[in-house]
């Protein structure tokens, strides 16, 4: 993929404030609204567009989302404003020059819904399930452009009920390759790790692909989360997550992955597998030998080439 180009208006010079996004060479415009000044976003022109909206925020401690489309989204909003109490911000999706119509948005908000569903990162609070409106086969290639460009916007914002972070499995052909080689520098993209831990009866495996720590389905790992302390951590409120979605079922005394699933970090996958905080460069090592990911790490680095120095 090549590389994109975000651009980031803090409208009144606040981090926390209000926030436009927008990509160059796209028509799309998104405005992030804290609920504190909702008030100022309505009177702003994008705010009597045609769009989408997504709400954001929190009921009985569990994330939710709302999302929702129409031909003027700061009248739809100051019905939410009244009726429902658990957003804390908003996200208003609209085009340049208010070029999306009612068709458009239906699509948007379905496509988005499902999308979201599927996730599963958060608690959608539609009642009902958006449908898809008839349209032709330009206007969906359009709009499924118009989504990869926001789903790419959204998380550089905090905002990641779109993401998704399971992954296919590699085809079968792909695997055996993969399974045969001790990765160089050279093939670091495609590095395979393992955590082993016969103690406790784990048995993870786990691949580098394309920046990603993906931990492979069917690896093994503790029953329950097992850390100390009277905080919880992130990593404690992942793994609730993932079983929670299904990403990680019960078997038995342990547990296995029933999906593919991409970390940030070879310690966040750690942490998953062995239940409590780990440090995933000492606890990973390549497959097949001694080595942990730091030494792995480490001779990457070393490997790398020199980087080119233009003439003057």
């Amino acid at each position: 993929m090549k590389g994109r180009s975000l651009e980031l208006f803090f409208v009144d010079g606040r981090a926390d404030g209000l926030l436009v996004a927008e990509l160059f060479n796209w028509t799309g415009h998104v405005l992030l609204v804290p609920r504190t000044q909702i008030k100022q976003a309505l009177e702003r022109t994008e705010a009597s567009y045609t769009g989408i909206y997504i709400l954001l925020g929190q009921q009985d401690g569990e994330p939710m989302a709302y999302i929702g489309e129409t031909e003027d989204i700061g009248q739809r909003i100051r019905t939410h404003d009244s009726k429902k109490d658990w957003w804390t911000k908003a996200v208003f999706v609209t085009s340049a020059d208010n070029k999306l119509n009612k068709a458009h948005v239906r699509f948007l908000e379905a496509r988005s819904f499902e999308r979201a569903a599927s996730v599963s990162r958060v608690t959608l609070d539609n009642t009902q399930v958006p449908q898809k409106p008839q349209v032709s086969e330009a206007t969906v290639a359009n709009m499924e452009g118009f989504l990869e460009n926001l789903y790419m916007i959204l998380p550089a914002l905090g905002i990641d009920l779109f993401v998704e972070s399971k992954r296919s499995r590699p085809a079968p052909e792909q695997a055996v390759i993969a399974s045969s080689f001790v990765p160089t520098a050279q093939d670091a993209s495609s590095a395979r790790f393992e955590l082993l831990t016969p103690k406790h009866g784990l048995s993870a495996k786990a691949r580098l692909e394309e920046g990603e720590f993906i931990v492979e389905k069917g690896s093994v790992v503790r029953a329950r989360w097992e850390g100390k302390g009277g905080r919880v951590t992130s990593y404690e409120t992942l793994r609730k997550e993932l079983d929670k979605t299904g990403v990680i079922v019960s078997a038995g005394s342990s547990a296995r992955f029933a999906a593919d699933y991409a970390f940030n970090s070879p310690s966040a996958a750690a942490a998953i597998v062995n239940g409590r905080s780990s440090n995933g460069q000492k606890s990973w090592k390549l497959e097949g030998t001694n080595k942990t990911y730091k030494q792995w790490e480490a001779e990457q680095l070393l490997g790398a080439p020199e980087p080119q120095l233009e003439d003057a």
